[in-house]
């Protein structure tokens, strides 16, 4: 029987790669999105993975959703934790609403879904909890107070967390690219992004990730451009 992943933020940008390749690793994918009903109607008539609606953000919301999910496809063996939102600009010109929405998605929603599918896989003992992090959660840049911050909690939150469910069964992993050509952030990919990750790049880590052994944990995996972007384009 073909094992369950869900994909929070799965229908767009590097979330929709990842819901591509673990369907291609043989995975039975949820894709979880919040806003385009168009985009996420598109990508599940282009690729057959089944999407749920529902915001991260809501404790609530994710325990019906995960429901939801298992309900239609079976316990969820693998976690995705790919959902976030990144606002860059100088700390001042940050509104209350933005930075509680970076805070909500991108730190309370761990909480959220986590804590909907961890203790089935705690009974089971088996499962991995894998969370997209970045480089920017370890790499000031202007601009990063708040979204650095949130990575940099992803990082800490994934590692406690690995200690604490190992020896139960459960792997925990976090893989944190460098800059990625996606429209995160409201951007739209350009011409001068050519030196950037593609999200399938972020994608084939996370499959590699997810597909090590059963007493092998690749716990927190960085990936780069070998590319060197032009000066003040970042990392």
């Amino acid at each position: 029987m073909a094992r369950v992943a869900l994909v929070t933020g799965g229908t767009r940008g590097i979330g929709a790669a990842i819901s591509k390749a673990l369907k291609a690793a043989g995975y039975k994918v949820a894709a979880s999105y919040a806003g385009n009903d168009a985009a996420a109607d598109k990508f599940k008539a282009e690729t057959g993975i089944p999407v749920y609606k529902w915001d991260v953000a809501s404790f609530d919301a994710c325990a019906a959703g995960v429901k939801q999910v298992e309900a239609d496809l079976g316990p969820v063996d693998v976690l995705v934790n790919n959902a976030g939102v990144g606002i860059v600009k100088p700390f001042v010109e940050l509104t209350l609403e933005e930075w509680h929405r970076m805070i909500d998605v991108n730190v309370n929603a761990l909480y959220h879904v986590t804590r909907a599918v961890l203790p089935g896989m705690l009974t089971r003992r088996s499962g991995h909890v894998c969370t997209i992090g970045s480089i920017g959660g370890r790499s000031v840049f202007a601009g990063g107070t708040c979204y650095g911050a949130t990575k940099a909690f992803v990082t800490s939150w994934a590692e406690n967390l690995m200690i604490e469910v190992r020896d139960q069964g459960v792997k925990v992993s976090v893989v944190m690219p460098g800059a990625v050509a996606t429209e995160f952030g409201g951007k739209q990919p350009s011409e001068t992004d050519v030196w950037k990750l593609r999200p399938e790049d972020v994608a084939d880590a996370v499959a590699k990730v997810v597909l090590t052994p059963p007493n092998v944990l690749i716990h927190r995996l960085e990936v780069r451009t070998l590319t060197v972007p032009a000066k003040g384009q970042g990392k």
